[in-house]
């Protein structure tokens, strides 16, 4: 390889674990969260075991890497790049969401501070709303800005407490487990080091 041609194909890795974590949002967001919710919930409930349902999506995500690295290296340029990226991406979910926030292997570290104590608080705050559709924060590595995760566990208090004026009282109020939920999901996001 050219110097030029190490250039575009470690841009094209990098671009893609970029653009992975805004296909990773919305399949989080749109499919996981939606039709795929069957695989998801796994997820979501207690884990059993060293595995989920929900793993399924990992082999479904690395399968696509494989073939457009199979696809890129018999002829199919940059295809093969692409799939590095994506590769690269799986290799970083692995180690932020499966490591760090839920201690599928043995890391036992809790940040507290900076960019892994917002990623942390943010996947906890996500997992701490159960009802599928009511779900917030649905990026894998981008960590919200201090202020946004503080809006959004405001969001979240709000639902907690219900209307706060007796005009607004006569809107559908909040369902009591949404209400639990979002107390513990405050809570989580308040004590980073609580599981």
């Amino acid at each position: 390889m050219t110097l030029m041609q190490v250039f575009f194909a470690t841009a094209i890795v990098l671009l893609t674990v970029a653009a992975m974590e805004g296909v990773a949002w919305i399949s989080h967001k749109h499919l996981m969260h939606g039709v795929g919710w069957g695989w998801h919930a796994s997820h979501h409930a207690e884990r059993r075991g060293p595995f989920e349902k929900n793993d399924l999506y990992a082999i479904v995500f690395a399968g696509i890497a494989i073939a457009l690295i199979w696809f890129g290296t018999r002829g199919a340029w940059p295809l093969q790049w692409i799939g590095a990226g994506m590769t690269l991406y799986g290799l970083l979910y692995f180690v932020a969401h499966d490591g760090l926030v839920h201690r599928r292997w043995p890391l036992r570290w809790v940040p507290r501070h900076g960019y892994f104590k917002r990623l942390y608080q943010a996947h906890r705050l996500h997992h701490a709303i159960e009802d599928k559709d009511q779900g917030v924060l649905f990026g894998f590595l981008w960590a919200p800005s201090e202020a946004r995760l503080a809006e959004e566990i405001r969001r979240v208090r709000a639902v907690r407490r219900g209307p706060a004026d007796q005009s607004a009282r006569s809107a559908q109020p909040a369902q009591p487990a949404q209400a639990a939920h979002a107390a513990q999901a405050a809570d989580i996001a308040d004590q980073p080091g609580r599981l």
